[in-house]
Order: structure tokens, then sequence, then C-alpha cells
């Protein structure tokens, strides 16, 4: 059935249109205009109207681990080892797939709440092999979630066992979960090798060749913390970027690195040079105080850049509006800059850039775009004022909006969010299930 969404005002091609709609048909959108024109084109379009809202597209969470969110207040203002040590190695051996799937419909779930549409999971605790992926997938189908399943490939014995895999396993899974969700719509799957301190060179050119097979990106990440830097040029003699140049997995412009602080200039002109993409990652990154990454030198490179919130132990919030305001405020305190990032342009990495990191056709209103809509309230305090010019409303939406703004959210043409309420899944169902999984985790390790 055709539907035709009638909010207030509609964000289309960078502007705010009143009266507009958009017609939307098998979670596509077909084509956007005037309301009144579209009604009379399809008359027996089924309405949905939402006279305080303003219709913008869903935010693209580029980076995420969803099993972390099991892990959110535990090992907390740690150095960086300390806290992967006490959080992330302690206690993912005790997960299996049932708890995977547990944290991951708690992590979609409250992200797609504070309006993410699209999340990339960056996925490698494997303590019941592929079906631990497979619970991935479930849950984000459960929860209504469009999914990029950045399946890992790890192979450093330092960490868990269930995080290591042979090459040829994990060039064998990634394979067969991409070849069996190939025709999925709402589901894709890239490799991902992991970084070069948990990967080898081997995996990590093993991860490339899969993506030219499978015709995806892949993602890894890079220089986050600095013994990253230090390890690497120790062991080869030359910088991180310098070094994925250097093993072939930067050619043909496939590769998306996570985080990327700690580059030098020669770094950055590489990435930009080769049409390297940055997932951004910045509450994490200042939690974690890994650093801050030079987004507007990158920028200035040419490389595009999208945003992620990384996992919810290490943030701890997972919502795209506000790596959006972090981002924007971030780089100006550390450029000593007001104008080093602006609002339009984190606006469009939470949006239109990450989807085309990822390579889906989201993150816009127009025709031939997939259907993931966020409706705001535009009678919340939140967003005042606004002028009859219409000025102030992306500005308000990064930098002042709270998430009690987000009325609606819409994923393939499916309302999943209705009034601040998720729809696919009951809230206090989710709260439950988590209550009981960390009751029993408490137990194990007590």
């Amino acid at each position: 059935m055709l539907k035709l969404f009638k909010p207030r005002l509609l964000y289309c091609a960078g502007k705010f249109l009143e009266g507009y709609a958009a017609a939307v048909v098998d979670g596509q959108i077909k084509e956007t205009g005037p309301y009144e024109a579209l009604k009379e084109k399809y008359p027996n379009a089924a309405v949905i109207d939402w006279p305080d809202d303003v219709l913008i597209p869903g935010t693209v969470n580029a980076h995420n681990h969803s099993f972390q969110s099991l892990l959110r207040g535990i090992a907390v203002d740690r150095p960086f080892l300390e806290w992967r040590d006490q959080s992330l190695y302690k206690f993912s051996p005790y997960l299996k797939a049932k708890d995977v799937y547990t944290g991951a419909v708690f992590a979609f779930g409250e992200m797609m709440k504070y309006g993410v549409t699209t999340v990339c999971d960056y996925f490698y605790v494997h303590n019941e092999g592929v079906e631990s992926d497979e619970a991935i997938i479930q849950a984000a189908k459960d929860v209504g979630i469009r999914l990029v399943l950045a399946r890992t490939m790890y192979d450093w014995d330092g960490a868990p066992a269930g995080y290591v895999e042979t090459i040829a396993d994990a060039v064998n899974n990634v394979r067969a979960l991409a070849k069996k969700y190939q025709a999925d719509p709402m589901t894709t799957i890239v490799p991902a090798p992991h970084s070069l301190h948990a990967a080898s060179v081997e995996m990590v050119q093993a991860g490339h060749r899969l993506a030219q097979e499978l015709d995806t990106c892949f993602h890894i990440h890079v220089a986050e913390e600095p013994f990253e830097v230090d390890q690497v040029k120790k062991e080869h003699g030359i910088r991180p970027v310098e070094l994925l140049k250097k093993i072939g997995v930067m050619d043909d412009q496939r590769m998306v690195a996570i985080h990327c602080v700690w580059l030098n200039d020669e770094e950055k002109k590489l990435m930009g040079e080769n049409k390297a993409q940055l997932v951004y990652c910045p509450s994490s990154n200042m939690f974690l105080a890994d650093g801050v990454t030079d987004i507007p030198a990158l920028m200035d490179n040419g490389v595009r850049i999208g945003l992620g919130s990384d996992g919810a132990c290490s943030n701890n919030r997972i919502s795209v509006f506000e790596e959006m305001r972090m981002c924007a405020m971030l780089q100006k305190v550390h450029q000593l800059n007001g104008l080093a990032v602006n609002y339009q342009q984190v606006f469009d990495m939470g949006t239109k850039d990450g989807a085309d990191l990822l390579q889906l056709p989201v993150g816009r209103i127009e025709a031939g775009c997939q259907a993931d809509f966020v409706g705001l309230n535009l009678k919340d305090i939140s967003l005042q004022p606004i002028f009859q010019s219409k000025e102030q409303i992306l500005p308000n939406i990064v930098y002042a909006m709270q998430p009690n703004a987000i009325a609606h959210v819409v994923v393939d043409g499916k309302v999943t969010v209705d009034n601040g309420k998720i729809l696919t899944i009951p809230e206090d169902r989710i709260v439950s299930n988590v209550q009981t999984l960390m009751n029993r985790l408490e137990d194990q390790l007590s």
C-alpha cells in the first residue's frame, strides 16, 4: 500500500518545505512534493499525518559495538587498556549467542528511539561462532533497524578466545554470511579486519580481498591510541596509514577507517589521495581520552566522514544527534576556531555522508531512497525559537535539541517509534531481559 507521510515541515534538498509530503511504497520513497498534489495523484494512499513534526532523514550510526551496551557503567574512568581488560575482556567470554541477542536488542532499541535508522555494528564476540552473528542480525530484524554487520576478522591471540579465528575461518564465515543475506534489503555484511594490532597484515589483506570479491567496502580501526602507532612503527618501520598503503589495501577506495586520531600530515594526505573514508566517534574518543581526530584537515584532504557512537561502554550514549553536537563542539575548541566544523557539515555526516560511506540509499528524503525518517516535534521547547524563515531549525537540531523532541521514527516505511515509544519490542521487556542477564553475569563472576 502506498503511504503519504504528511508532516508540518519536510527537510528535502537542504530546505524545510511546508505543505510537502513523501510518497512511500514498499519501503522506498516514490516521490516528494506538495501534499495536495500527491493526494490528488494517489487518492487511495494511506495518510500518516504528523501536523507538529518536521520530518528529517533518519540518522546513520556508522560504528557501534552492540554487545558493549551490556557493559555500560563498568570500569569507567580508567586508562584505555585497563578499561578494555576490566570490561570487554572480563565479561565478553561469558556471552552466549542468546546474550548477544539481548545486548543487540538493547542497543538497537535505544539508538532507534533516539533517531538512528541505520547502524553499522562492528561485531567480534564469537563464543558460539556464526550463531553469534546471526543473533545480531535477528535482533536488528526484531527491533526494525537497518543493519550493516561489519563482521570482524581478528587473529591476535592476546584477546579472549571467542574473538580469535584463523584467516581461513574468518574469510569463510564472512563470505557465507554475505552470500546468505545478499538479497536482504535490511541486512548488509562487510568484512572488518579489526585493526593493525588485533589483525595480522595477512588478515587485513584477506579482508580487503574479500571486500573486492563481494564488491563492498571493508572497515578497520586505525590509530585510535598512541600504542598502536608505536607498535606499527616498531614492527614495520612506518606509520599505520603508510603501512595500509604499502600492503595494498588502500588502492581501490574500499577502506573505511575508524577513529584515525593519531595521524600525521602525510597520513591525512594519503587518506584523501586514496579516497579512504572515516567514521569519527568523538564522544568515545573523549571518554577514553584517545585524543582529537583532525577533522578539518581530513575534510580539506577530501576524506568523506560519517559519525559513530562506538560501543555504549565507551561513550556512554548511543545517539547520532549527540555525536553531531560533540563533533562540532570538540573541533571548535580543539582548533580554537568557531568555524572549524559547522552545523550543516555535522548534520550531513550523521545522515547522507554516513549513508554514502556505508553504500546505502538512505540519509536523504528524495525519490529512490529508502523511507527512513525521523519526526521531530516542532513544539518541543528544546527546538525553540523558530523564525518564519526557519533559519534556526537545523542549528537547533544540532546544538539544542533534547531526545524528548524525537516523536516518530520510520524505517523501511514502517513506523517503529510513535510518540517516543518503541513499537516493535516493548521497552519494559528490553529492560527486564537486560537485568536478568546482568544478574546472571554478576553471579558468574562473583
